[in-house]
């Protein structure tokens, strides 16, 4: 599992000439930093003087940001399983018009699978935002530049995912398939970079 790996053996395989680990796993690894980041600002906020009467919210959002965390791990290794998938379907035997087909069909299931994936890691790097702005806003002053490099990773995170939706996309013969997802990735696109403004915006140094 990538997702184990520690940060020197994962960027070593990530610096090889294997196509996995890749960009989607390296944008979810950057949305699991924004919600490492979120917690932190988060937990520095907790128990500190002049914080009093945000302990409840600051421990709801370093609980939502945990489980963001650990969702963005799976997604690291969900977005190499995707990719080998790819391979497997294209490594099919294509001897007999029936193998071609079979493999022409797993090709397009596999491609829809590794447009989907990094498209979830964008959608929950925008819905994570949320919770990022209130970290920002309302946490420890001191941890308001942490609470900003998470916006900047959440976004980075988004945009990086829906570069790789957009390169499967481009194979999917599914037109209609790659309306929908497509008219998406424009949505989240817009959102986020709009979204990451508003938040540092908010930071005051």
């Amino acid at each position: 599992m990538l997702a184990d790996k520690n940060i020197k053996v994962f960027l070593e395989e990530t610096a090889s000439s294997a196509p996995v680990p890749g960009g989607g796993s390296v944008a979810a690894l950057s949305a699991g930093l924004a919600a490492a980041l979120t917690a932190m600002v988060a937990n520095l906020t907790i128990g500190k003087k002049g914080y009093e009467g945000l302990e409840e919210e600051m421990r709801s959002i370093a609980n939502e940001a945990a489980e963001y965390r650990e969702k963005f791990l799976e997604y690291i290794d969900k977005d190499c399983e995707s990719f080998n998938g790819v391979m497997a379907a294209f490594k099919l035997p294509k001897e007999t018009e029936e193998e071609k087909e079979i493999r022409k069909n797993q090709i397009q299931a596999g491609l829809k699978s590794a447009a989907l994936i990094p498209l979830e890691v964008a959608q929950n790097a925008l819905k994570m935002m949320s919770i990022v702005e209130k970290a920002v806003e309302k946490g420890n002053k001191n941890a308001v530049t942490d609470g900003a490099v998470a916006a900047m990773m959440a976004r980075t995170a988004a945009l990086s995912a829906l570069y790789n939706v957009k390169i499967n996309l481009g194979s999917i013969k599914d037109a209609e398939f790659v309306g929908k997802v497509g008219k998406e990735v424009a949505d989240i696109e817009e959102k986020v970079v709009k979204t990451e403004k508003h938040i540092l915006g908010k930071v005051i140094l």
